[in-house]
């Protein structure tokens, strides 16, 4: 669902610039409670390169139309919802400004509809739903399963609400919601399916650092007598343990990400997305302009020089992800080190006047 240049207006792409950068800035304070304590930097970067790497698989949806992962609920449910606005918006920058994906103009639109409401949306509905249903780990996964499907078609209206406001060509607006809406509901199948594997799956082997699931691990339970039992010893593992668990488990995500986004994509469907359909379809597209960094050497998912499709693509793929993960990362360690130096100036006071009283 990344929107060109020219689909939207001045005006209305300026608004939602700013609507944008207000939603990062506030953000980055979110961000920095998130992460607290923890060496979370890593991890978001992860998240991020994982959706990046995702993107790249479009699926299809229906005759002559894919989809594609989004992200919002996945990243809020595993890392927070202002780290997760801060992981799908630093994914959407590298793909408008490294791989020519999304205008450059249209870059606050993109992540207001990607980033933002998709975030927003999943992440309400997924606290919503997991304060209602048992505190088990697989209440986690269905709520993200349904988080993320209703995130795609909320996503779908967002736009169709820009476009009303600010679209450049005179179209149906009834008829460009029916079919925005129709086809990412589709989308959001596959994004569900996506998201809630993901979690499952991180969630089985280390779900202390799923950020939705934090409370809800339950000690190991052992059959006995026809009785269930805590476990002896069953609780939280070593401390010395978890930085070394912790590596392991980034370093074969990151391992992923790059299996995904350099050879997997290549498989991916070739179909327009939900967005590109219904705009040719319906002639939203008619005004679009070219962009801006369409002859960088990464434009369009290929590295020029390289006549294979195969290689190209693949290569591209390793570059972007390997990108993404660098840019994801130094963002949330700056994150990190703001909350440092703001707990240090905090504390500063107290010790001052503990060494004060010591002294007199």
């Amino acid at each position: 669902m990344h929107v060109p240049d020219g689909f939207i207006n001045a005006p209305v792409s300026a608004a939602t610039a700013v609507v944008a950068a207000g939603a990062v800035a506030v953000s980055l304070r979110g961000a920095s409670r998130e992460q607290g304590g923890e060496r979370t930097a890593p991890l978001a970067g992860l998240v991020a390169a994982f959706i990046f790497a995702v993107q790249m698989l479009n699926f299809p949806v229906a005759a002559g139309t894919s989809g594609h992962l989004l992200g919002g609920a996945l990243a809020a449910i595993l890392v927070g919802p202002w780290t997760g606005v801060l992981c799908v918006s630093v994914v959407l920058v590298m793909q408008a400004v490294l791989f020519a994906d999304g205008g450059l103009t249209a870059l606050g639109v993109n992540i207001t509809d990607m980033a933002i409401v998709t975030t927003v949306v999943a992440y309400a509905l997924f606290r919503g739903l997991v304060a209602v249903l048992p505190r088990t780990r697989r209440s986690v996964t269905v709520a993200s399963f349904v988080a993320a499907l209703v995130s795609v078609p909320a996503s779908a209206v967002a736009f169709t609400l820009l476009y009303a406001v600010g679209g450049t060509t005179d179209v149906s607006i009834g008829k460009v919601a029916t079919a925005m809406v129709g086809v990412h509901v589709l989308i959001g199948i596959g994004e569900a399916a996506i998201t809630a594997l993901t979690v499952g799956a991180v969630i089985a082997v280390r779900p202390d650092l799923v950020y939705g699931a934090r409370g809800l691990q339950q000690r190991l339970k052992l059959r006995v007598n026809g009785e269930l039992v805590d476990a002896p010893g069953s609780g939280p593992a070593p401390a010395a343990a978890a930085p070394r668990s912790r590596r392991r488990f980034l370093a074969a995500g990151l391992i992923t990400s790059f299996v995904l986004a350099g050879f997997v994509s290549f498989y991916a469907s070739a179909d327009p997305d939900g967005l590109e359909k219904v705009a040719a379809d319906h002639g939203i597209d008619e005004r679009t302009e070219e962009h801006a960094n369409a002859d960088s050497p990464l434009a369009d998912y290929g590295v020029k020089g390289f006549d294979d499709a195969r290689l190209s693509g693949g290569l591209a793929g390793v570059i972007g992800v390997g990108a993404t993960v660098v840019a994801g990362t130094g963002v949330f360690w700056v994150v990190r080190r703001r909350r440092t130096d703001e707990d240090a100036a905090t504390a500063a006071p107290t010790d001052t006047a503990g060494t004060t009283s010591t002294s007199v």
